[in-house]
Order: structure tokens, then C-alpha cells, then sequence
């Protein structure tokens, strides 16, 4: 019997430009398991990896990215562990992400969270993560919040940084049960499994979330299109006066992403860019303007 789900392959060589944007385009069309770009260091070429749990359709691939793309059936190995294993560690504002074989390697004066992916994803090292991390560090610099809510959580990563910033409840949900088992992991190994409250939810509306009340920090780093369709849900969760974080989009969605919620009286504070991905801040003000 496999001991993991078997995954299929989809791989398409690039210039680094073109990379970057075909996987993004995989992210946003295709919902795959894992996207991974490797760079030549001394050459502009690159080749875009992307896994999923069933056989793609290579001619809709193809068209996306402009070119023939190869899809196969990998063995039975745990293709997303191994995809994390030798990553370098990550430097975001306050925050040094690292994995066990970086171990040795924390600096002082960083807040420090090791993170192993396990069948989950959000390492630090897609830049909408970073992105999250960086602004996470800045609020701390003027804000406290009470009670955050993680939406879509992955590795749990940024809510375990919350937790380890405020020294208060951060709330972790996903759609998927191995998300959250790594996000128990995770804020164990890290300190904060006590702060940390993680369980399976498709959105804002579980009746945890709903019993916990109004959020004065949500971080929702999904994609465009489920930042559009739960928009009236997630911003239900922001209190008056609270601030809502989101990402996962693309440079060209802040617009189209951002009229969703100033619809539902949220203001735009600052946006965050790196590699044609951003992270917005938005604001639900105490009294309408």
C-alpha cells in the first residue's frame, strides 16, 4: 500500500522572467499542491515544477504557460517534504524562519520560528509570506492586538508569529486536516501551542470563530478568488477599528481584490509588493467616514 497520495508532475523550462509568471499563473488557474521555481544562478533560464493530486490537463497547462509543458506520475515518495528540505533560512522584518537542518544557523536578536511543512505549505519562502511577516513586524512597532485570526493558515506561520509577537490567542483555520496538524506541530515546537488554536474551517463562519467574536487582526493570505468570494465573511471578522490583512494576489488583483472590501467600509492603509505579488492593509475605521 503507497504511504503517500500518489502526485503528478508538471515541469516547464523559462526564462527567470517567464518562470515567475507561469507559476504564478499555475497558482491562480490550476489549485496545485506545491509550485516551485528553480533558477539558474549563472544563466537566465528556470524551470517551473508543479504538483498535483491528480493528472493535470497538459494542454490547458500548456496554454497557460505559452509552451509545451510535461506532465508525469512521480513514485511514491513524499515529494512535498522533500520539495522543503534544503531551503535557506528566511529573513522577514523581525522574524527567522528556519527548518531543522538550519538549525544551527538563528542569529541573536530575531524572533526565531522553526517550521517544518510536513504536507502543508508556507515556509517563508513564497514572497506573499514574506510579504505578511514584514508587515506583521511593522504593526508591532505601533499596535497590539487582542485575539488574531490566521485564515487559510498552512504551516500555521504567521499566526505563530502573531502569537509570538503579542503573547495572545491567534486563531489558525484551514481547509485542509493536514494543514492543521502541521500547524499544532509547528506552534508546539515553536512555544506557543497554548495561543495558538488551529481547526479545520472553509472560511470565517465556524461557530469557534464565531463564539471567539470580532477579530481586531484577520491575515487571509489565500488567492484572489476566495479573497473575492468570502469577502462579506471575512469582513464580518474585523471589528471596528481592526485591521485586516490580505495577500496571495498579484499586482495587477489590488483592485479589483481591494473593491470588495471598501464596498463593506474598509479603507486601504498600505500596500506591500516583491516579484509581481502583493499584501494589502486595509482598516475597518470605529465610526463610518
Amino acid at each position: 500500500m503507497p504511504i503517500n497520495p500518489p502526485l503528478w508532475k508538471a515541469t516547464v523550462s523559462a526564462t527567470k522572467e517567464e518562470a515567475r509568471n507561469i507559476a504564478a499563473a499555475f497558482e491562480l488557474g490550476t489549485a496545485p499542491q506545491a509550485v516551485i521555481v528553480g533558477e539558474e544562478p549563472f544563466e537566465d533560464k528556470a524551470e517551473v515544477t508543479a504538483l498535483y493530486p491528480a493528472m493535470p490537463d497538459s494542454d490547458f497547462l500548456s496554454r497557460l504557460a505559452g509552451r509545451a509543458v510535461h506532465v508525469m506520475l512521480l513514485p511514491d515518495v513524499d515529494w512535498i517534504r522533500l520539495s522543503q528540505q534544503g531551503l535557506p533560512p528566511v529573513r522577514a522584518g523581525r522574524f527567522f524562519v528556519y527548518g531543522k537542518h538550519d538549525a544551527g544557523k538563528v542569529p541573536d536578536g530575531v524572533i526565531a520560528m522553526r517550521i517544518e511543512a510536513g504536507m502543508a505549505f508556507g515556509t517563508g519562502h513564497h514572497e506573499t509570506t514574506a510579504l505578511c511577516l514584514g508587515i506583521l513586524s511593522d504593526l508591532a512597532k505601533t499596535r497590539r492586538f487582542r485575539q488574531v485570526l490566521d485564515l487559510g493558515c498552512g504551516t500555521g506561520l504567521l499566526a505563530i508569529g502573531a502569537a509570538k509577537l503579542w503573547k495572545r490567542n491567534a486563531f489558525a483555520v484551514d481547509i485542509d486536516p493536514d494543514a492543521i496538524a502541521v500547524t499544532r506541530e509547528n506552534a508546539i515546537l515553536n512555544g506557543v501551542g497554548s495561543l495558538v488554536e488551529s481547526f479545520v474551517a472553509d472560511g470565517p463562519t465556524h461557530p469557534r470563530l464565531r463564539e471567539a467574536g470580532r477579530f481586531d487582526l484577520v491575515i487571509a493570505n489565500i488567492l484572489a478568488g476566495p479573497l473575492t468570494r468570502l469577502s462579506p465573511a471575512i469582513s464580518a471578522a474585523v471589528k471596528p477599528g481592526g485591521l485586516l490583512v490580505l495577500s496571495g494576489l498579484l499586482e495587477w488583483q489590488e483592485i479589483a481584490v481591494s473593491g470588495f472590501y471598501r464596498s463593506r467600509g474598509f479603507y486601504p492603509l498600505k500596500i506591500r509588493r516583491e516579484h509581481h505579488w502583493s499584501a494589502m492593509i486595509l482598516e475597518r475605521p470605529r465610526c463610518k467616514r
